[in-house]
């Protein structure tokens, strides 16, 4: 069992008292399981409460409910269309043309996959849904912790002291999710802890939410712990460099403006900030990532234990779904023999990315065996590569402690990506210096053992996007730098079944962001829909 920030303990406490927030949107409408549905006075008589109440925001990022991995406390969404990373990984990465899911009878997969989604899409209410539950625990957990509450309270001294850090950290958290709304949807319901707990939200576009989050971060600032300072699993000081790096970077997508300057300066920020690579590659992948070399790269995670936070995330999917139809590789990684029998594949264009010079590279975790690279029938499990990036095994040789519900945290920010961030914002003109640019990139090349480092003349923008896929596939950053590169919608790049065609046909420009689900709009009449939905 992993020793991290105890999030398990208090989830089934904070999601029950989360009935009554509807501030953000009608469509959270949590059912909870007994009648505990109010904060109660009571519940801060133990001041431990405070640290707990914070561990319920971040417990959202892993957990669906209150009953196990299979329960969900949003009403009419199952626990598998709405947790977190999952739908993460589904809008990011299932959606651009590195993956492909072979149970196209799972709701909202095959549309997702195939680019023919609609506003009606399970998969996007549960992304839109969770995302704006982040934001009412956090608003929640700020209006419990004014000075006026901790006075009413006679808050000792030692806790505080603590106030202003959690504070912090859910401001933080809050404005994640606010980045996740404006990067998919463009826009979000906006509210922050000084609006009526049940009054209708107004609606920020993606001018207002980034303006929103840039400054919300820079103002936390001196209250968020230094760097790698913080319990694993919680956020510091770098998770609020990486989401402003990430904004800027993105910059010319979200408000039409050049930021590269502004993301390069992040980014060694972070750089600076006493991260290294993990001496494996798959390190970063493993059982044990919370405590092997990882644990000097990763930034941030979505964390999961197999026994305290069982939950069918992203790790626990992909591990059990990389386990081959013809393969039957399971044992390998730490899960049932047979896995989920094929559920998962990668498209044709992903393993052209990984040549004969890439043949010992760590990064390149690729199974052809006897099977064709092509997937002409999406239900034919027993066609297209599969791959092997994430294991329920350690660094040690052994395996998680259970056999479905794996031990592996979700990288969701890692050096790596800062490295490559700083290579591309250098060569975007954000400033920095070409030759630490290409020093970054062979970092990564050398740390996968491969010897084919690159001279900075080499250094281009197609190398970079082609480099981020090599180092950063199947962690929810594709479709993003597709868009950022304009190639995710139009036909200048076509992928296997971009658009619902086998060899891919043009997507409309409309696609770039994701449309509001019909029932978000329906809860706030203040919502309207994205352009060509």
């Amino acid at each position: 069992m992993k020793t991290r920030f105890k999030i398990h303990k208090t989830i089934g406490l904070v999601m029950l008292f989360i009935l009554a927030l509807t501030s953000c949107t009608d469509d959270l409408n949590i059912t909870p399981n007994d009648d505990q549905t109010v904060l109660s006075e009571d519940l801060f008589e133990n001041e431990a409460a405070y640290k707990q109440v914070l561990a319920g925001i971040y417990a959202n990022l892993a957990l669906t409910g209150t009953d196990g991995a299979g329960s969900s406390n949003l009403k009419n969404i199952d626990a598998g269309t709405s947790q977190f990373g999952r739908v993460l990984l589904y809008v990011q990465t299932l959606s651009a043309d590195q993956m492909i899911w072979s149970y196209e009878n799972d709701p909202g997969t095959r549309e997702i996959q195939r680019n023919i989604w609609t506003a009606q899409n399970p998969l996007l209410l549960g992304m839109f849904s969770r995302a704006h539950l982040s934001i009412a625990l956090a608003n929640n957990f700020l209006r419990e912790t004014t000075d006026a509450k901790l006075d009413e309270r006679g808050v000792s001294t030692s806790i505080r002291s603590e106030i202003p850090a959690y504070r912090a950290e859910a401001r933080l958290m809050r404005a994640m999710a606010y980045y996740y709304m404006m990067d998919l949807f463009g826009k979000a319901n906006f509210a922050t802890e000084d609006d009526a707990i049940n009054s209708q939200p107004a609606v920020a576009n993606r001018a207002e939410l980034f303006s929103f989050i840039e400054t919300e971060l820079k103002d936390i600032d001196t209250d968020l712990v230094n760097a790698k300072q913080n319990e694993y699993g919680r956020a510091d000081k770098a998770v609020a460099y990486m989401i402003l790096a990430k904004i800027y970077l993105n910059a010319e997508v979200y408000i039409g403006e050049n930021k590269y300057a502004d993301c390069l300066s992040y980014c060694e920020k972070i750089i600076n900030g006493g991260y290294s690579l993990a001496t494996d590659y798959l390190h970063n992948f493993m059982a044990d990532n919370n405590t092997n070399s990882a644990i000097n790269e990763i930034i941030f995670p979505i964390v999961s234990d197999g026994v305290t936070t069982q939950n069918y995330g992203p790790t626990t999917v992909m591990i059990n779904g990389s386990v081959g139809s013809l393969e039957v590789n399971g044992a390998e990684v730490g899960v049932g023999a047979a896995g989920w029998g094929g559920a998962l594949r990668v498209r044709k264009q992903f393993v052209d990315l990984f040549d004969a010079s890439f043949a010992n590279d760590a990064r390149n975790t690729i199974i052809s065996g006897s099977r064709p690279k092509d997937i002409i029938d999406i239900s034919d499990k027993d066609t297209g590569y599969i791959i092997q990036k994430y294991s329920n095994a350690t660094s040690s040789g052994r395996f998680g402690v259970d056999e479905t519900f794996v031990d592996t945290d979700f990288p969701l920010f890692r050096l790596a990506d800062v490295y490559l961030m700083y290579a591309e914002a250098h060569l975007r003109g954000g400033g920095g210096d070409l030759a630490t640019a290409a020093d970054y990139v062979n970092a990564l090349r050398t740390r996968a053992n491969n010897s084919n480092t690159i001279a900075s003349g080499d250094l281009t923008l197609d190398f970079i996007l082609d480099e981020r896929a090599r180092e950063l596939h199947w962690e929810a950053h594709r479709r993003q730098d597709l868009v950022r590169y304009g190639r995710f919608t139009g036909g200048n790049y076509n992928w296997a079944w971009k658009g619902n065609g086998s060899n891919g046909i043009s997507l409309p420009a409309h696609f770039d962001v994701y449309p509001i689900p019909t029932g978000s709009i329906a809860a706030n009449p203040n919502l309207t829909q994205n352009p060509g939905y």
